[in-house]
Formats: structure tokens, C-alpha cells, sequence
């Protein structure tokens, strides 16, 4: 797949011959299973089934995206809904993120909330775990979108569909909340 090629140009090659929406489904593939896997801590076959839920819904509504906007934000906005979707049918909670892969993030959202600086303390990476998990779905969202994702706040307006204000109140009541849990945990320890 071309590199060079923009995701509008795709889209464009896609609504003329419906076979080329799958340069588009190889080149969001592996970011979107990610955040949806991340979002809701899924096992590998529901995220996969999530995952292609957000490519049939993409297919389905490609005539209503806008090209003047970022393609990323709007696939990951359906990723977003598909996954809430999902927790509404299951009437379940996400579980615990345990990617592996995940753990340096872990220790940065730590340094960001600079923990150890005001409590002494060395909070490990189980913690923010078991913290983050205890987020509101809208906090553990932002932050996952954020330092997961690496996510600009405009980016993260566009896939929540939230004024960017509304981003950055979400992403400090996030931190705060996480500061919050750490510190209990830091108690009981």
C-alpha cells in the first residue's frame, strides 16, 4: 500500500470501486483493533469482532464521510460507539488493560501525573492498572485516547465528538480520578 496516498484519496478510490476500501481497512486495521482492545480490555476475538463491526459500519456510511475532515477521527469515532455498543449488548464492564505492550504507557501516565514527586512513593504499573480500571468509561476513554493513542486534543474532540474544552476538563478530572485511586492504593499497601 502506498504511504503517500491520502486517506481522502482512498476514500474518493473506494466509493467509485467498493474494493478499494480494503487499502483503507489494511492501513487503520492494526491502530483501530488497538484502541478498541485497549478501550474496553477486550479479548483478542470480541476486539476482532468489535473491529469488524467498525469496517462493515465504516463501509456501510462511507458516502457520509467528509473528506474536509480527518479520516483517522472519524473511523475512530465509529471504533468508539462500536465498542460502547458492544458493553450496552453485554451489559459488561471493560476489564483491566494487560497488554504487555502497554506497560511503558503505564509508567509515563505515572510521570505525568507526578506521583512519585508528591507522594515519594513508586507507583508500579499494577496499580495504574487497577486504577485506570476503576475510571468512568469517559475518563478511562480520554486518557487511553491520549497517552495510549497518542492522541491530540483536537483529535480526540473529533472522535468523541466533545468540544475540545470539554477534552481537556475530561482529561484533567481523569488524572485527577487516577491521582485519586493511586493514592488509595498507595494507602492500603
Amino acid at each position: 500500500m502506498n504511504e503517500r496516498v491520502s486517506d481522502q484519496e482512498l476514500v474518493k478510490a473506494a466509493l467509485i470501486h467498493r474494493e478499494e476500501f480494503a487499502a483503507l481497512v489494511a492501513r487503520y486495521d492494526v491502530r483501530i483493533l488497538r484502541y478498541v482492545t485497549r478501550l474496553g480490555s477486550l479479548d483478542p476475538d470480541t476486539a476482532k469482532d468489535v473491529l469488524q463491526e467498525t469496517f462493515i459500519k465504516a463501509y456501510l456510511h462511507l458516502n457520509d464521510y467528509d473528506p474536509s475532515l480527518p479520516f483517522s477521527a472519524w473511523i475512530y469515532r465509529i471504533a468508539h460507539n462500536e465498542t460502547v455498543t458492544h458493553f450496552r449488548r453485554q451489559k459488561n464492564r471493560p476489564r483491566p488493560v494487560e497488554n504487555e505492550d502497554d506497560l511503558k504507557v503505564f509508567d509515563e501516565i505515572a510521570d505525568d501525573l507526578d506521583i512519585e514527586h508528591e507522594s515519594n512513593t513508586t507507583i508500579n504499573r499494577a496499580a495504574v492498572r487497577a486504577a485506570l480500571d476503576a475510571l468512568d468509561f469517559k475518563y478511562r476513554d480520554v486518557l487511553l485516547l491520549r497517552f495510549f493513542e497518542e492522541k491530540s486534543y483536537d483529535e480526540i474532540s473529533d472522535i468523541l465528538e466533545l468540544p475540545r474544552g470539554t477534552v481537556a476538563v475530561y482529561l484533567n478530572r481523569a488524572k485527577a480520578k487516577l491521582k485519586e485511586q493511586l493514592k488509595r492504593y498507595d494507602e492500603h499497601t
